[in-house]
């Protein structure tokens, strides 16, 4: 059964009411599929699902993290 645990919820600069979530999702893809790192952006929380969302597995959560790191040193 999917069920999921937010782990942290961050307000979206420049917006009124947007978040980014971070959650771990259980069973995203049915019965015994392997648990996901799941990030979800809202635009406006108000609404049920997020404007944008990613799953990322166990094995790629370190690569995405250097990446985004990479990323910020950019901006």
């Amino acid at each position: 059964m999917k069920t999921s645990e937010i782990i942290k919820e961050i307000p979206l600069a420049n917006s009124e009411n947007g978040v980014i979530t971070v959650a771990v999702l259980q069973e995203p893809y049915g019965k015994e599929s392997a648990p996901v790192v799941s990030v979800g952006v809202w635009l406006n929380r108000a609404g049920g699902e997020p404007d944008w969302k990613i799953h990322v597995p166990k094995e790629n959560v370190d690569a995405l993290i250097e990446a985004i790191a990479e990323a910020k040193e950019r901006l």
